[in-house]
């Protein structure tokens, strides 16, 4: 395997009972690639990154992360969960949060050693999010932008290979949504990490994209945005007459999957 692929899945099928997500999915991720994962609600996008994050077993086929089986907590990837509130109440400060993504899979007594190595680590991976001033605050009163760069940061405390971000713009305003992708497109850039982003919109991350990898009822299309976002191509992914529109810099898609694929909220895979 050449030494630049980070995850490999080879004829990859999930399905729940006779509901197939996706079947016979080959995706090569390589170091440094932006793939963004687009499609409607249930389609099995989220289930990708758990597939990934060694929380889902496929039902067919292969896959590996670095040349090797996936496996539950491994270091070698960050998670960005979709943005949610927390309460305002909450005593965790933005420093505790970004921690958790060093230990928080661990248990047990931590030397002085690893308590500095911890501390090194969170103060980089909040630097890396231009975050410092976030250290102290308590996270109920960060602002959505804020308190998703310290879930970015958490995220970059292992110093990941692989970044796996589910719908980290959800709810957040334009700017802040520029913000977030900037900064994980960043990370890739100094760092040579690949991003799977699962997201609605393209639009946002459209600078940053090299592929896309577009999930529709069982079926997918991956390949460069220009390949993927046409009318020809997302017609036949949704088997109805769908129309793709390019304005300036901007995918416009109007057509019957509107409703679900563009909608905001959680995606239910």
């Amino acid at each position: 395997m050449p030494a630049d692929v980070v995850a490999e899945l080879t004829g990859a099928r999930l399905s729940f009972g006779e509901r197939v997500l996706w079947d016979k999915l080959d995706l090569t991720v390589h170091a440094g690639e932006f793939i963004a994962v687009l499609g409607p609600n249930g389609t099995g996008k989220t289930s990708l990154l758990k597939v990934l994050l060694g929380q889902l077993p496929l039902t067919a086929g292969t896959v590996t992360i670095c040349g090797q089986p996936v496996e539950k907590g491994s270091r070698r990837i960050g998670y960005v969960p979709q943005h949610r509130a927390l309460e305002a109440g909450l005593s965790l400060r933005g420093c505790d949060l970004v921690g958790l993504g060093f230990d928080g899979h661990r248990w047990g007594l931590t030397t002085l050693r690893d308590r500095s190595a911890k501390r090194a680590a969170v103060a980089k991976a909040l630097d890396q999010v231009n975050g410092a001033t976030l250290a102290s605050v308590p996270v109920g009163v960060m602002s959505g932008g804020e308190l998703q760069r310290v879930r970015i940061a958490q995220s970059l405390t292992t110093d990941p290979v692989l970044l796996l971000c589910d719908e980290p713009l959800l709810n957040l305003d334009p700017a802040n949504a520029r913000l977030v992708s900037t900064l994980i497109d960043a990370r890739r850039r100094e760092a040579n990490t690949a991003v799977l982003f699962v997201t609605h919109e393209v639009n946002p991350v459209l600078p940053y994209v090299d592929r896309v990898l577009y999930l529709v009822d069982g079926r997918f299309r991956v390949g460069a945005v220009e390949e993927v976002m046409t009318s020809a191509t997302l017609s036949e992914l949704y088997r109805a007459d769908i129309q793709v529109v390019k304005i300036g810099d901007r995918y416009i898609v109007v057509g019957e999957h509107d409703h679900s694929a563009h909608a905001s909220g959680h995606d239910h895979d």
